[in-house]
C-alpha cells in the first residue's frame, strides 16, 4: 500500500490489536490501531448544518433574508464541531478522519437557482480564499478544531474549491476576465464540454488552463486594504512566486492560497471538488505543493506529527466508478486521475451495487479490483451525500443494512452526517438537493425519536459498534476478503503488511438466539476472541465458535 503506517503501531504484536472489551473501546480516544487512508471511517457535514458552538457568528452580511427553505444559514460551525469532537462523539463512531464542506469566505449575497432563493450556507461559493467566513468561525476557531481532531487520533481534511468562484450577485461583482470565464456554459457531451465552460448559468470559471500572468482581482485588492492586510498579502504571493517559479497565473494563486491553511493548520489531507471540470494537472500542482507545505509544517511542529502518511488528496470526479479502476472516460479523452495526484476518489458507483449485489459478490468485486488495478489507491464509498440526488434509502427503512454495507466493505467509507442516526432526507418545503441538507437532528436523538420506526438511538449504536470495529481493524478496509460459509454469510479479512497482522471475522443476518460460527483457517482451537458486537468472549473449538445473543451481527477478533 502507498500509505504508511504509524510508528508506533508497528510495534504492535498481533494479539494486542483490538483485544480491549467492546464497551471499553467505545469509550477510549486511544488509537490502537494503525491508521491508513484505506480503511478509513470518514464523518463528512456541511458545517453550517452539524451544530451551533458560536451563536454570535449566525447573522453576517444579512444572509438570510428571503431564503428558501433550507437555503440559508443556520448556524452550524466550526466551535460546533470542535465541541462534539471534545464531547466523544466521533470516538464512539470510530470516525478516523473529518471531512466538512469548505469554510473559505463565501458570496455575500444570495441567487435564485430556479429551486428558491439560495445563500452559500454550503461553502461552494467562494469570493476570498484567504480568508475564513465569519458565518463558519475564525482562524483561531479552525486550528483549534485541527488540534482537538489530532487530540483523539482524528485526521482533517479540508474540502477545497479550485474550479470556479462563487456566482455574480448584486453585492459581488465578476471577477476579471482574465481570471475567470461566464460561457459557453458546459454541455457534458465531452472533455472539452466539461473542462472549458461553465458547470451551471452564472458560476465563473476559473482559468486553469491559462498559464499567463495575472494582476489580483481588484475587489480582493480593496477588501484587503480595509483589512489592514494587502501588503502581507502581496510580501507572501512575492514570496511564494519567487520561490516556485510559477507564472502569475490565476491556479497558482489558488495554490497557493490553499497551501498555506496546510502550513497554518497541519490538515491531513484535502477532498477535492469539481475535479473532472478542471484540467487534470492543475491537481498534480496542488499535491505537489500540498506535499511540500505538510513536509514544512512536519518540520515546524515534531512534537504534533500523528505518523508518517503522506498529504492525502481524495478527488470528486463526478460518477467515476471503482469498475473502471483508475480511468476515467469522458466519451472521447480517458483521464487517470490517480496518476495527477490524487490517492483516492469518490465512488459513484457504491449505491447502484448496495442495490444489485449481494454482500459476496460486492465484497469479493471490491476485494478484486482494490488489490488488483488499484493496488497502490483506493475510494472512498458512500450511500448518501449532500448532492446525490439518487442517495440510497431516502425513506430511511434500511438503516441497518446500510451501515452493513458502507461500514464492513472494501476500501475507504464515508458516513454522511446523519446516517448515523437516520436524519430524514425529505423535508416538507424544501426543493431539490436542499433535501439532502437539513439541519442535524440533536433534539430528535436527544428526545429518543424514531424515523420510518426505527429508533435513532438504535441506528447510532449499530454505526458505533461497525465504526469502532473497523477502526480498530485495517483488515476490514484493507485487507483480503474471503467467504468461509455460505449460509449463515460469514467471512474474513486479514491484513498482513508493515508489520501489522490483523485477522477478522465477520457474520451477517444470522439467526437471533444460538449460533455456531466458522473461523476455520483464521483462528486456531483454543484462541480466545471477542464479538465486538455483542461484547462476549468465545474460545475456538474445532473451527468454530458458538454464541448466544440475540443479535444479527458477529464481529469477531483476538
Amino acid at each position: 500500500m502507498k500509505n504508511k503506517i504509524i510508528k508506533a503501531a508497528a510495534l504492535l504484536a498481533a494479539g494486542l490489536i483490538g483485544c480491549q472489551p467492546a464497551q471499553q473501546q467505545q469509550e477510549t480516544t486511544e488509537v490502537k490501531a494503525p491508521f491508513i487512508w484505506e480503511n478509513a471511517n470518514v464523518y463528512f457535514m456541511l458545517t453550517d448544518r452539524f451544530h451551533n458552538g458560536n451563536q454570535e457568528n449566525d447573522q453576517q452580511f444579512e444572509r438570510n433574508e428571503d431564503a428558501a427553505k433550507l437555503r440559508g444559514f443556520m448556524g452550524g460551525d466550526l466551535k460546533g464541531i470542535t465541541e462534539k469532537i471534545e464531547e466523544g462523539y466521533f470516538d464512539k463512531l470510530g470516525t478516523t478522519a473529518l471531512w466538512f464542506s469548505p469554510v473559505a469566505e463565501q458570496i455575500h449575497g444570495g441567487v435564485d437557482e430556479g429551486t428558491g432563493y439560495t445563500y452559500a450556507f454550503h461553502g461552494y461559493w467562494a469570493s476570498d480564499w484567504t480568508s475564513i467566513d465569519p458565518n463558519f468561525g475564525s482562524e483561531e476557531e479552525l486550528a483549534e478544531l485541527v488540534e482537538t481532531a489530532h487530540a483523539h487520533g482524528i485526521r482533517v481534511l479540508l474540502d477545497v474549491v479550485i474550479n470556479h468562484t462563487g456566482p455574480v450577485t448584486e453585492v459581488d461583482p465578476v471577477w476579471p476576465e482574465e481570471w475567470v470565464r461566464t460561457s459557453p456554459q458546459c454541455k457534458y457531451q465531452d472533455y472539452e464540454s466539461t473542462v472549458s465552460c461553465t458547470l451551471v448559468e452564472n458560476l465563473p470559471d476559473i482559468h486553469t488552463g491559462s498559464e499567463q500572468d495575472v494582476e489580483l482581482p481588484p475587489m480582493l485588492v480593496e477588501k484587503w486594504k480595509k483589512e489592514g492586510r494587502y501588503e502581507a498579502e502581496v510580501a507572501s504571493l512575492d514570496a511564494f512566486f519567487k520561490e516556485t517559479g510559477y507564472p502569475r497565473a490565476p491556479k497558482y494563486y489558488i495554490i497557493k492560497w490553499l497551501t498555506d491553511l496546510i502550513r497554518k493548520y497541519g490538515v491531513d489531507g484535502f477532498r477535492v471538488d469539481t475535479v473532472k471540470h478542471t484540467e487534470p494537472g492543475v491537481w498534480a500542482d496542488l499535491k505537489k505543493e500540498a506535499d511540500r507545505a505538510f513536509a514544512e509544517w512536519k518540520k515546524a511542529n515534531p512534537s504534533k506529527v500523528l505518523d508518517d502518511n503522506d498529504f492525502h488528496m481524495l478527488g470528486e470526479v463526478y460518477n467515476y466508478s471503482i469498475s473502471n479502476a483508475q480511468m476515467f472516460n469522458f466519451g472521447d479523452t480517458a483521464v487517470n486521475y490517480f496518476d495527477h495526484g490524487f490517492n483516492s476518489l469518490i465512488n459513484f458507483e457504491f449505491i447502484w451495487n448496495t442495490q444489485q449485489l449481494s454482500y459476496e459478490e460486492m465484497f469479493t468485486k471490491y476485494d478484486t479490483i482494490l488489490h488488483g488495478p488499484m493496488a497502490e489507491y483506493t475510494v472512498l464509498n458512500y450511500l448518501t451525500s449532500h448532492d446525490d440526488g439518487n442517495s440510497y434509502d431516502k425513506e430511511r427503512e434500511n438503516p441497518f443494512f446500510a451501515a452493513n454495507r458502507l461500514l464492513l466493505s472494501p476500501g475507504g467509507a464515508q458516513v454522511y452526517y446523519g446516517d448515523e442516526i437516520s436524519r430524514v432526507l425529505k423535508v416538507e418545503g424544501a426543493d431539490g438537493d436542499a433535501n439532502l441538507r437539513s439541519y442535524m437532528d440533536w433534539e430528535g436523538l436527544e428526545k429518543g425519536g424514531e424515523v420510518s420506526g426505527n429508533k435513532m438511538t438504535d441506528v447510532l449504536k449499530h454505526y458505533q459498534k461497525l465504526g469502532t470495529f473497523r477502526k480498530m481493524h485495517p483488515a476490514i478496509g484493507a485487507g483480503r476478503h474471503q467467504m468461509l460459509t455460505e449460509s449463515p454469510y460469514v467471512f474474513s479479512r486479514t491484513y498482513e503488511e508493515n508489520n501489522v497482522n490483523d485477522k477478522v471475522v465477520v457474520g451477517l443476518d444470522l439467526a437471533k438466539g444460538k449460533k455456531e460460527i466458522s473461523v476455520d483457517g483464521v483462528f486456531t482451537d483454543g484462541d480466545r476472541l471477542t464479538d465486538h458486537y455483542s461484547g462476549k468472549e468465545v474460545e475456538v473449538k474445532g473451527g468454530k465458535v458458538a454464541l448466544d445473543t440475540e443479535y444479527e451481527v458477529v464481529l469477531l477478533s483476538k
